[in-house]
């Protein structure tokens, strides 16, 4: 395990406290094998004792919120302790210099430069902040997909509109190819687009957007380009300087292990002067990323418990967790798709995503309401916890697949639901 920062108050030691990496049989109680179930994954003995989430359900919705695992709750635990034992000396010499360590843990597993990065409290939060910022003036014109997650596009209206700007949103096909994409998009640039706002990962259709080509056609427009990645980090290895956008927001929280409220912030060099926090507080004079380190007495415990997450994230072997969650997300789909008998084919799904959706009848979940009321009724007849979505009108069942998910979790599911809706 990772050792205590105990009760430390230099600023040295915070930051380079000793690390022993992760011991994976010592979280799961056996060593891994080069054994396979049947959805050919690799036996980590009992990974959900990693966890602990209720043992009497099956949790399929680790893209909403994550699951933090039970090492890391305790080092945000950790965090939380050394500023109730000593709150002055907490604030005035170990919390500043410890933001700044887990911000560039965060930068480092982005693959971005030190200093390119900051922590917010969700990507919806980095969304506004880039919003807030962003020099939009009447008649110009932000450029979103109707793919994209809800409250980014309530975000999107409401800085246009307080800006005398217009929100326009491109119709992307469920199952375009990255060329109907991005010619889509770009399709509903004018004169007056000056931000277009693209989902690397779409929330409500699980697909993978190509970003690296979207930003290259709108820095040709002299548009600029924000990266919604909030599935990012941990289900895809990024580079995120690599993408070419101006800026890039993805959650710590659900992929890679992290406690929920931590996001990172990626601006490119010409941006980082101009953008600046939601909430002035003590760093105001500092330009990104030292302006949003301090704010106030906000908790940031899950920020400080980053460094700690990305270690038990590593520990499992990235690649062999991610092929692992892909396949089963895979199965998952194929296994209630055909019992729904619904032509699960047509939902698409990308062979690098741990999520994947699932059409339901015709008919079923086409609102929003109609959504929420047959997730509730999934939890409470079959104790299962999925997530159902509504995008133009057609209602859509997603399963995640994580470490601690096994296959008989998804056809335990399929064979409820198809009970259900009969």
């Amino acid at each position: 395990m990772r050792t205590s920062v105990g009760r430390t108050s230099s600023v040295v030691s915070v930051a380079q406290s000793p690390v022993v990496t992760w011991d994976v049989t010592a979280m799961t109680g056996e060593a891994p094998t080069a054994k396979s179930d049947s959805a050919g994954a690799p036996d980590w003995g009992n990974p959900r004792s990693a966890w602990d989430l209720d043992p009497g359900r099956a949790h399929l919705n680790h893209g909403s919120f994550g699951a933090v695992p039970r090492v890391v709750r305790a080092a945000q635990t950790r965090w939380r302790d050394l500023s109730d034992a000593n709150p002055m000396n907490y604030y005035r010499e170990v919390r500043v210099p410890a933001v700044q360590h887990a911000r560039e843990r965060a930068a480092a597993f982005l693959g971005a430069a030190p200093g390119s990065v900051g922590l917010v409290g969700n990507a919806t939060a980095g969304v506004s902040t880039v919003l807030a910022s962003f020099p939009l003036r009447p008649d110009d014109e932000v450029v979103l997909t109707d793919h994209s997650y809800g409250a980014v596009t309530l975000a999107a209206h409401r800085w246009a509109r307080s800006a005398g700007a217009r929100v326009v949103t491109a119709q992307v096909d469920l199952l375009a190819s990255d060329e109907e994409v991005t010619s889509a998009v770009v399709g509903a640039f004018t004169s007056r687009t000056r931000l277009l706002i693209i989902d690397q990962i779409t929330s409500q259709t699980a697909r993978l957007f190509p970003v690296a080509g979207i930003a290259a056609a709108a820095r040709a427009r002299d548009v600029a380009t924000l990266v919604d990645g909030a599935h990012v980090p941990g289900m895809l290895p990024v580079q995120v300087e690599a993408l070419g956008a101006d800026f890039w927001v993805g959650n710590f929280h659900k992929w890679a292990f992290a406690p929920r409220g931590v996001a990172g912030l990626w601006i490119a060099q010409p941006w980082r002067d101009r953008i600046r926090p939601l909430v002035a507080s003590w760093n105001e004079a500092h330009q990104f990323p030292a302006a949003f380190d301090q704010q106030g007495t906000a908790d940031d415990s899950a920020w400080l418990a980053v460094p700690d997450a990305l270690d038990f994230f590593a520990a499992w072997q990235p690649k062999r967790l991610r092929d692992h969650n892909n396949a089963l997300a895979a199965y998952g789909q194929q296994v209630v798709g055909t019992a729904l008998g619904v032509g699960w084919q047509a939902a698409g799904g990308a062979a690098e995503l741990s999520m994947r959706i699932i059409p339901l009848p015709a008919g079923v979940a086409t609102d929003e309401e109609g959504a929420r009321a047959l997730s509730a009724r999934i939890a409470q007849d079959l104790r299962v916890e999925a997530a159902v979505t509504c995008w133009r009108n057609r209602g859509f069942l997603r399963v995640s697949a994580q470490a601690y998910n096994a296959a008989e979790e998804y056809e335990r599911l399929a064979t409820g639901l198809a009970q259900i809706l009969g």
